[in-house]
């Protein structure tokens, strides 16, 4: 009997060691989906130091190799339950894309934000065509 695990792919997305300070967007990695349905992303909060900062999540797709063709996943619900602000020091927020484009990516942008934000990400691939998953 196959667990539950079997069935996932887990990547880093965005590096352990990614802090923000400003209001500059934060990007991950894009994340190849073949072979798979869909993408979620896991992202981890740290201590965040800005008493009024708010960090809005949105999902990237594309289908070329060199993601020229990118746009705002829009037609999905991509910003809310991974979106966070100030006060959700050490948590965990998520949001997931099952589209028809191949690449996947998510953008953090940050506004009010002048102290130490830390997070990282890791995406989950799922609902794999082939099982178990390498």
């Amino acid at each position: 009997m196959r667990d539950t695990l079997s069935k996932l792919r887990f990547i880093p997305a965005l590096a352990l060691a990614n802090s923000v300070a400003d209001n500059t967007p934060v990007t991950s990695l894009w994340i190849d989906r073949q072979g798979f349905e869909s993408v979620g992303f896991v992202i981890q909060t740290g201590t965040l130091v800005d008493a009024d900062a708010t960090f809005t999540v949105q999902i990237q797709h594309a289908d070329l190799a060199d993601q020229s063709d990118a746009g705002l996943a829009g037609e999905f619900d991509t910003v809310g339950s991974a979106s966070f602000k100030f006060d959700d020091d050490n948590t965990t927020k998520k949001i997931g894309y099952i589209g028809n484009k191949r690449y996947a990516r998510f953008i953090v942008t940050p506004a009010n934000n002048t102290g130490a934000a830390p997070f990282t990400a890791l995406a989950v691939l799922s609902y794999a065509a082939r099982r178990p998953v390498a």
